[in-house]
């Protein structure tokens, strides 16, 4: 789906060069944010998606339209909320008395870009209406399945101080995610970057946002998605990458402790992931070869949520982020 009116444009034979362009303009825009606008390219490179966890205020929201502003893609947020029916993501079937049939209106999830705003406050029903779409690329209403357009991204994001009248995302909607980024407040020399950019932005009435965007065209996404593909990897490194995700279900390999800290490791999903981020990561700071501190410097984002803790971690005080930090030092880096 592309924005109305727009034909597909011809890519240019530098995508590195667009993407550097891209950047630099979301970091003028998302002050004090690098790592959350990284991750969001990086995640719109391997075709994945992304959840978002922050306090309310941290430009979570306008990350994603910041993005959706600067490409060739049209975007929708969806506010969740307890009342929410998945037919209101999905689409549903409407009944046109005229001809006596039913025809298929498309939900907001018909968009290149969505946004799942606050997604912990719909109940599992709603949620999983997401399933369908962030993993095969289509829904299905009744007995007709419709397929989303080949840019597709979802930006989900969660609350983490408010847990009164929420619904935790069950372990197969969280796997479905790319990464899952934890972000706090900026630093304070940046803080004042962000009053003034705010205040420019009300004086200007709006428009400073759109200054400057560089609209990437959806073709050129396409082409940078296999360029970043192609990243080499070594074969060590590819050792590495799984020798990190097979220490999640085999913990006793690496130190006595973690076994009784880890009630599941991490699915197949997480060696898909890792690899397509550090490729990722690797091609967006130009270089054309991933190394075994891109794979470090994407993998608690990509195994924060796919480790499922157990019961004594949590008493013992360990969180997802200590756990993937003590499997870096413990696993050996070729």
């Amino acid at each position: 789906m592309q924005k109305s009116g727009n034909q597909m444009s011809v890519p240019s034979s530098d995508p590195h060069a667009d993407f550097g362009e891209l950047r630099s303009y979301m970091n003028t825009r998302i002050i004090g944010q690098p790592a959350l606008v990284d991750r969001l390219l990086i995640s719109l490179l391997a075709n994945g998606h992304l959840l978002v966890e922050g306090a309310p205020g941290l430009a979570k929201t306008t990350a994603i339209k910041c993005l959706a502003n600067a490409i060739e893609g049209d975007f929708h947020r969806i506010q969740f909320t307890p009342d929410l029916l998945p037919g209101d993501v999905t689409g549903t079937d409407v009944y046109r008395p005229q001809d006596g049939r039913f025809e298929f209106q498309p939900g907001p999830i018909f968009h290149n870009l969505v946004l799942a705003d606050e997604i912990n406050r719909a109940p599992a029903k709603v949620q999983s209406a997401l399933l369908e779409a962030m993993g095969e690329r289509q829904i299905t209403v009744g007995q007709a399945s419709y397929q989303l357009p080949s840019l597709f991204m979802v930006m989900a994001t969660q609350n983490p101080i408010e847990q009164e009248g929420t619904y935790p995302l069950p372990e197969a909607q969280l796997d479905r995610f790319l990464m899952y980024v934890s972000i706090g407040h900026p630093p304070l020399s940046a803080e004042y970057e962000i009053l003034r950019a705010v205040r420019h932005h009300a004086l200007t009435g709006g428009t400073a946002q759109a200054v400057g965007a560089p609209q990437v065209p959806e073709a050129q996404i396409h082409h940078a998605r296999r360029a970043a593909l192609s990243v080499h990897m070594a074969d060590n490194v590819e050792s590495y990458i799984v020798a990190l995700v097979g220490a999640t279900r085999e913990p006793q390999d690496y130190d006595e402790h973690l076994p009784e800290w880890i009630r599941f490791g991490a699915s197949p999903r997480a060696t898909l992931a890792l690899d397509a981020c550090a490729r990722g990561h690797a091609w967006l700071n130009g270089r054309d070869y991933v190394s075994p501190e891109d794979v470090q410097a994407i993998a608690p984002d990509v195994l924060r949520h796919r480790v499922l803790l157990s019961f004594e971690a949590e008493a013992d005080g360990i969180t997802g982020d200590h756990l993937v930090q003590m499997l870096l030092d413990r696993v050996p880096v070729p």
